[in-house]
């Protein structure tokens, strides 16, 4: 399973980074990963107008889309496009940050796992 990495290099900048969770064989139930770090869930609602300008996240944290589609632009000026099921893990809480904007319509719904 993928996931896409936002962090800050020494300089930062932020940058997106490709990342696998490797999963293994479960049986009937599947495959699973490794227990993976997490104190909490936050949930959240954004409207269609959402677009936050250079922002650096508050903390580490995974992010979950649930519906939807924003673009983010890193600080290095790459631009990607995520939408529903997609999994970031946010980690640039320095330097100059990301930008975010909303894509879709409607209200955009999504899980902050936040990790100590």
């Amino acid at each position: 399973m993928n996931y896409t990495r936002i962090y800050a290099d020494v300089g930062g900048t932020s940058r997106f980074e490709d990342q696998e969770v490797l999963l293994t064989d479960a049986g009937t139930i599947g495959k699973l990963s490794s227990l993976q770090a997490g104190r909490g869930v936050i949930f959240r609602e954004t409207e269609d107008t959402y677009d936050y300008d250079g922002h650096p996240a508050p903390r580490k944290q995974w992010i979950i889309l649930l519906n939807g589609e924003i673009s983010i632009e890193t600080g290095d000026g790459v631009v990607r496009r995520f939408a529903a099921g997609d999994v970031l893990l946010v980690e640039d809480t320095h330097g100059r940050g990301h930008k975010t904007r909303q894509l879709s319509s409607g209200v955009r719904r999504s899980l902050f796992i936040p990790i100590d």
